[in-house]
């Protein structure tokens, strides 16, 4: 029997203000890099006032449509709001993070993350400001020597590296 491994790093990204920022490229590199075969990739931001997508990677629109539907959803200075001493986006920000996802768990097949043709890994960052993010990744699976064949009509195949899936 294979001996499972498991790896952690951090990824830092920088923003410029809302919206979702892309780092797929980022992650695939660092999973290939080791050695890892299958198993189970598992990121999680290290922040209350950002978030993580799995989303669509081809046309732009779609990443201004889902910042332009969470403004009009959480809007910035609603009297509602005590939590005010960071700013008019601050709580909004929280709201946001709230309504969507701070960890993501993604299949690791044969060497390559189980995306789909047109799906990227995003974090959406809620703030007006630029922002300095953290996400941990950790890693758990077995690499290329440890893992047997499999055979058979249910094997799913990755269908590229770069996170791109229908």
């Amino acid at each position: 029997m294979a001996a499972m491994r498991q790896l952690t790093r951090q990824f830092h990204v920088s923003t410029r203000g809302k919206g979702l920022y892309a780092f797929t490229d980022s992650v695939s590199d660092w999973l290939a890099r080791s050695g890892m075969a299958e198993g189970l990739l598992t990121l999680f931001v290290q922040h209350t006032s950002a978030s993580l997508l799995v989303q669509e990677n081809h046309d732009p629109d779609v990443q201004g449509d889902l910042e332009r539907f969470l403004s009009r959803l959480v809007p910035e200075n609603d009297p509602i709001y005590r939590h005010t001493l960071e700013g008019p986006d601050d709580m909004p920000a929280h709201v946001r993070a709230a309504l969507t996802q701070t960890q993501l768990s993604i299949p690791v097949i044969a060497g390559q993350l189980a995306l789909g043709t047109w799906q990227g890994i995003y974090l959406f960052e809620h703030r007006r400001d630029p922002q300095q993010r953290r996400v941990a990744a950790h890693l758990l699976g077995e690499s290329e020597a440890s893992v047997p064949a499999n055979i058979g009509e249910a094997d799913i195949k990755p269908r590229g590296m770069g996170g791109r899936s229908q």
